[in-house]
């Protein structure tokens, strides 16, 4: 009966230990993902915020003839505007410990005036300018939209800004995975310009910081 007994645990811890080596085979490997990584680049977005006057100038808006008059305002607005990466335009290739990365410029991703801002104190009319109407908030709306995005676009050094920190978060998320596995990776960093065009290539390794003695 002993025997029945040990022979049915042993059978029984035999099962266990499989069924453990199973699990332990099933945990996945820590390792740099490309498909996460295009997530950061997605949400590695800047808002940026906007305090401006645009100009409507609309030639002949009223009258006739020679008795016609230029409608000529300016109105002050603010909004918000939206930088990052394209991340249609974001290659990411791993192998091994070798990552190389194709980041693209920043660029506007998307823009919008406050039109709460607008209102009888937001508008400037010049002197000899023909009556603005409430049309004019339509016109002097797309106005402001389009002079916000011209800007933001014009800023190289926000957009080199945005770029950069998209470079941040993602430096980040592999110095942690080397921190968490105990390996050191080597980024290779492709930039590109709008077009596409290279502009740069710059070569890190992601070491991890030293832990003090205890």
């Amino acid at each position: 009966m002993k025997k029945t007994i040990c022979l049915i645990m042993l059978i029984a811890l035999a099962f266990s230990c499989t069924a453990c080596s199973s699990k332990k085979e099933q945990i996945p490997e820590i390792v740099p993902k490309v498909t996460q990584m295009k997530a950061i680049c997605e949400l590695a977005v800047m808002d940026c915020y906007y305090h401006d006057v645009a100009k409507v100038f609309e030639e002949d808006a009223s009258g006739a003839l020679w008795w016609s008059k230029d409608k000529h305002f300016w109105v002050e607005y603010s909004g918000i505007v939206r930088l990052g990466i394209d991340v249609s335009k974001v290659t990411v290739t791993v192998s091994g410990t070798d990552v190389t990365i194709t980041l693209p410029e920043a660029s506007v991703l998307g823009c919008k005036v406050d039109s709460s801002t607008f209102n009888e104190d937001s508008f400037i009319t010049a002197a000899d300018s023909a009556e603005a109407e409430a049309s004019d908030t339509v016109k002097a709306l797309e106005e402001a939209q389009k002079k916000m995005e011209e800007t933001a676009a014009a800023d190289k050094a926000l957009l080199s800004s945005a770029q950069q920190r998209a470079q941040v978060l993602l430096e980040e998320y592999i110095r942690n995975i080397g921190e968490a596995t105990g390996k050191t990776y080597t980024v290779k960093w492709i930039f590109l310009d709008v077009n596409g065009n290279q502009t740069g290539e710059v070569v890190e390794e992601m070491t991890t910081p030293a832990t003090d003695a205890a």
